[in-house]
């Protein structure tokens, strides 16, 4: 299974760059906006391998 994303200028003044979240992966996790995703990094056998996972707010009472 893959998604395949376009990355995007996050903004004129940064090297930073943006994607979109595919529609299936947010209705999989029940992300909301706000919600914030945590990034993992490693390379292996010269690949760059991504984990990313969902931080969900804690709603307050």
């Amino acid at each position: 299974m893959g998604f395949e994303t376009i990355l995007t200028k996050a903004s004129p003044q940064t090297e930073s760059l943006r994607t979109t979240v595919p529609q299936a992966i947010v209705k999989q996790f029940e992300l909301k906006e706000g919600d914030k995703l945590d990034w993992t990094l490693t390379v292996k056998n010269g690949e760059l391998i991504i984990e990313v996972k969902p931080i969900k707010e804690v709603e307050r009472r």
